[in-house]
């Protein structure tokens, strides 16, 4: 299983605009999301033994942090003709299997992945209330095949630091699945 880095985004970009589905047909923009705590944007997708291996925690991560103000998706940008499980179908399945209190988005351009400079699944993107990038990296240091549990530590902390008006000392980079792009769409930093 080759595993690729997340792009490390600078710190105060502004969050990209973006105009995506959810599994039900339902079309997000950026502006629909004006939680008081911020917005955390997860890159993931169906298939992936990264995003399999840390999913139930994400989705309970998800659900109490949405309760204490933070405004959370999740973007799938992968290429679902060449990869039939990350297909918009699968993904309604998935995020009611798993009981995902927030929208899960379909890329199916792949254009908000490449704004974002997103790279692998799970690749996360954290962003005060003002929509500015406050974290990126991982989840935490668990990963399929190692013994470390899955807590969500990293990013419980980098939320934490937000909520609380402190600064995040270090950020690692993500790692998982590489984004399966589209021929073509694939840039020359991915």
């Amino acid at each position: 299983m080759a595993a690729r880095q997340s792009r490390m985004l600078p710190l105060g970009t502004p969050a990209p605009d973006f105009s995506l589905p959810d599994t039900e047909g339902k079309i997000w923009t950026l502006s629909d999301f004006t939680a008081p705590k911020g917005l955390l944007v997860a890159f993931i997708c169906n298939h992936c033994p990264y995003v399999k291996h840390i999913l139930d925690g994400f989705v309970e991560f998800a659900h109490e942090y949405g309760a204490k103000g933070l405004d959370i998706i999740a973007i799938n940008a992968n290429d679902a003709t060449a990869h039939p499980d990350d297909s918009p179908q699968h993904m309604a399945r998935i995020a009611k299997a798993k009981g995902f209190t927030f929208p899960y988005l379909y890329d199916e351009t792949q254009r908000t992945a490449l704004a974002y400079e997103a790279i692998c699944t799970p690749d996360f993107f954290l962003f005060d209330s003002e929509h500015f990038l406050f974290y990126r990296g991982r989840f935490d240091a668990s990963t399929p095949g190692n013994i470390k549990p899955v807590t969500g530590i990293e990013l419980r902390t980098a939320v934490e630091a937000l909520i609380s008006g402190k600064r995040v000392e270090h950020q690692n980079a993500s790692i998982g699945c590489s984004i399966k792009w589209k021929s073509g769409n694939a840039p020359d930093w991915a």
